[in-house]
């Protein structure tokens, strides 16, 4: 599908499922020789990176722990500024590296809040992955340690990401058409 409509807002095909797909597998490549020989665990992000995870785990091809957690801060296309924790990490994270699996990083906000936590609360490491990153969006100093697509400041649904919870199956990612 070339576009598709969530609600009130039109979207248009802007990254193929193949080309995801690609960079997951580049990402995995980098994060494998990065932790060969140590123990992380892996947290995805819910629900935005659950297929991001799941491929991501699905090309790493090794047994590693994995645990979820999830946090909130968008209402509609639009941050709120507050993050929600909804349902934090629930492993032990005491001395080991932690690497954080989101679907997006945009203000970095949340993802920022959340590393800083996880770090107050004993973890050796804390590293982000993320399959896309809005660099003209940024509004903290974070800095992702892999990533996956470097894409402009458009909304975006689709494979995981979401508008008012809805898109999230797609395979491929949409950006918005400005009405």
């Amino acid at each position: 599908m070339d576009r598709i409509r969530l609600k009130d807002k039109e979207f248009e095909l802007f990254i193929p499922e193949e080309e995801i797909k690609d960079a997951i597998a580049k990402v995995a490549e980098r994060i494998r020789e990065d932790v060969k020989g140590t123990n992380p665990l892996f947290v995805g992000i819910l629900n935005g990176a659950f297929m991001f995870t799941a491929e991501l785990m699905r090309q790493l091809n090794e047994p590693y722990e994995i645990t979820f957690a999830r946090y909130s801060s968008y209402k509609g296309t639009s941050t709120t500024g507050v993050v929600r924790e909804i349902m934090p990490v629930q492993a032990d994270v005491k001395g080991r590296t932690l690497i954080m699996i989101e679907d997006i990083i945009d203000t970095g906000f949340t993802m920022q809040y959340v590393m800083d936590k996880l770090r107050k609360d004993g973890a050796a490491d804390v590293k982000l992955a993320t399959m896309l990153f809005k660099p003209d969006s940024l509004r903290c100093n974070l800095k992702p340690d892999y990533i996956g697509i470097r894409i402009p400041s458009d909304f975006i649904v689709g494979y995981g990401l979401d508008y008012d919870e809805m898109g999230r199956a797609y395979r491929n990612i949409y950006k918005i058409i400005d009405n």
